[in-house]
């Protein structure tokens, strides 16, 4: 049976919140805007689930906007940010390793006279706030810095990046707290932050909703036109359906937190320890304040992509880092940021664990990552055109499998 290992890509939908779900995808079917029984139906169903986000983020409810996921809040956010901000100023402070929907946002603004500002971060992935505060300027009007990275799981030093920011009048506070949703207490008051963001389906929500946390007094232009939805910030018919089952994801992800975290963390702990049996592994990322559950590493001499594909084979699924980076030639531009050789960048490998991930299925991961590895290394030292050369398997090998136990610790 297949094992899914790669959580922080997308997580599958909890039961509960598609339960929640169904009602608005048969009968109860109205738009909220309509003023009929239907329409109040649905409009009394987005108002809850406002509701519910609201209070598990401390935020007041007018001050979210439900979006389709993490990369339209992301581009309302900076993009609504700096367009309404542009007459005070042009320039945006943000980190190399940002999510692309982040990254690529800036670019954009970029070509329209903002400012880009880009900081480097260290071997770990965290950025330095003194740096970041040294780059504040008379025209700075924005800085966008992630809470946790999706690919290494480093969690940036927000707090004192904000106490820095705080220090200068007119300077808004993005953070992209995407990766860290499912993982990490988000109170956007404690975290003193302008806006913020996050994407249901990385804790169990459905696909295709997300939040843009706007604090109230903070002007942002909207990005699509069209009716008063989302009080004029998010023109276009709410989806009902992924917003109640957002808001029950997300209530229960929060509930469960204190629980399921340290699970997560020795179960990362534990397989770390495995993998890094295999000679020549690197984890990456920061060694303490990092996601739990979240095990990035890079394998020297081995392409990542190419180990994806035989472990897919081998029933194990994992990634090379972000999704949204499939297919792309390219390095990590996480780790290339982070200080590693573009021909180590390439041999990444993320294994994201979850709230349903077993010990037996971790357990049988890190036999069939160690034996794909082995086997790998094994073709590459065979000496070019050697008689009777096996070619690389890229199935399961239980002789292998046998060979390589890996380090077992109690729950």
């Amino acid at each position: 049976m297949a094992i899914y290992l790669d959580h922080a890509a997308t997580a599958p939908l909890r039961p509960e919140a598609l339960e929640a779900m169904l009602p608005y995808l048969t009968e109860r079917f109205g738009n909220p805007s309509s003023p009929h029984a239907f329409g109040r139906a649905a409009r009394a169903a987005l108002d809850e689930a406002r509701e519910r986000m609201a209070a598990r983020l401390n935020a007041e409810p007018r001050e979210l906007v439900f979006t389709s996921g993490g990369t339209e809040a992301n581009n309302l956010a900076l993009k609504g940010a700096a367009w309404a901000g542009k007459a005070r100023g042009n320039q945006i402070v943000t980190t190399a390793v940002e999510h692309h929907s982040v990254g690529h946002t800036l670019a954009y603004l970029e070509k329209f006279g903002f400012e880009i500002v880009t900081l480097g971060v260290d071997r770990y992935g965290r950025v330095d706030p003194d740096e970041l505060e040294a780059r504040l300027g008379e025209r700075t009007i924005l800085v966008s810095v992630m809470l946790a990275n999706n690919e290494v799981g480093t969690i940036e030093p927000v707090a004192e990046i904000v106490r820095r920011v705080r220090s200068r009048r007119g300077i808004l506070v993005h953070v992209d707290a995407v990766a860290a949703a499912p993982h990490l207490p988000i109170d956007v008051r404690v975290l003193d932050v302008d806006l913020l963001t996050l994407s249901a389906h990385k804790f169990e929500g459905p696909k295709g909703a997300g939040v843009c946390y706007v604090r109230r007094g903070v002007h942002i232009l909207p990005q699509q036109q069209g009716g008063s939805q989302e009080r004029y910030r998010r023109a276009g018919t709410e989806d009902v359906a992924a917003v109640v089952g957002m808001a029950v994801a997300y209530d229960l992800a929060c509930a469960e937190r204190e629980t399921v975290g340290p699970r997560l963390r020795r179960a990362g702990e534990r397989l770390a320890r495995a993998l890094a049996a295999e000679p020549g592994i690197e984890r990456t990322g920061h060694p303490t304040d990092r996601l739990p559950g979240l095990v990035s590493v890079v394998v020297p001499g081995i392409d990542g992509a190419e180990l994806v594909m035989a472990l897919d084979l081998a029933g194990i699924a994992v990634s090379t880092g972000s999704a949204c980076t499939t297919g792309s030639t390219e390095p990590s531009h996480v780790l290339t940021a982070m200080g590693y050789p573009a021909d180590e960048a390439r041999g990444a490998l993320r294994i994201s664990l979850g709230r349903t991930t077993t010990e037996a299925e971790i357990e049988r991961a890190a036999l069939e990552i160690r034996a794909a590895i082995a086997r790998f290394r094994s073709a590459e030292a065979a000496p070019a055109g050697s008689a009777g050369r096996e070619p690389v398997r890229l199935g399961r090998d239980e002789a292998d499998a046998r060979r390589l136990d890996p380090v077992r610790e109690a729950p």
